[in-house]
């Protein structure tokens, strides 16, 4: 056997069996889309539960079903300053374990009424006596604002909703108007 190849492949075991503990092959990858934020994809899921409670979609299409939680992050990663992004996603990683601990159950395993109930209580939170939920109210508020932004702003909304009709729009003269009539709006 040669001496100088025997004494390379030692020299590579060695070397990976050194590299082997420091590699994590069980931490979860950050969403690229998301780069700002440094979303994982279990991140996400919680987000789309919160999302679902803004807009359960009994009636209409819910907020999963338009996508929304994707709206909300791209907002939230292109349109928010790093300072609060950074409180957004402290918020969303600590929305499990904080209702965990005050209802017992983690934000993503309730169902829609405790899920609503929860989201109340907290954005009713006195901020003096709670200072642990000043993230998580911060991330509520704002997944909230980008959620309805998202809806009202979405195709389905502007399409089978309130249909959008172009200026100056048809002169239709007089005309009851019925409680169940959709009305439509003119830009």
């Amino acid at each position: 056997m040669n001496r100088r190849r025997a004494l390379q492949q030692l020299a590579m075991v060695t070397g990976g069996l050194v590299l082997i503990p420091s590699c994590d092959f069980s931490k979860e990858e950050a969403l690229k889309a998301y780069q700002n934020l440094g979303i994982t994809e279990a991140d996400k899921q919680v987000l789309t539960s919160v999302v679902n409670v803004i807009l359960p979609g009994k009636n209409l299409k819910g907020a999963e079903e338009i996508s929304l939680q994707d709206f909300v992050l791209v907002m939230a990663n292109d349109c928010m300053e790093e300072k609060e992004q950074k409180s957004f996603v402290k918020g969303l990683k600590e929305l499990d374990n904080y209702t965990k601990k005050q209802f017992g159950k983690v934000f993503t395993d309730m169902d829609a009424p405790t899920g609503a109930d929860a989201f109340r209580a907290i954005l009713a939170a006195d901020t003096a006596t709670e200072k642990t939920t000043e993230n998580i109210r911060h991330f509520l508020g704002t997944t909230k604002k980008f959620a309805i932004q998202g809806y009202m702003t979405s195709e389905y909304f502007l399409t089978e909703i309130s249909p959008y009709e172009l200026v100056p729009g048809g002169f239709k003269g007089k005309v009851n108007i019925e409680e169940t009539e959709i009305i439509k709006t003119n830009g």
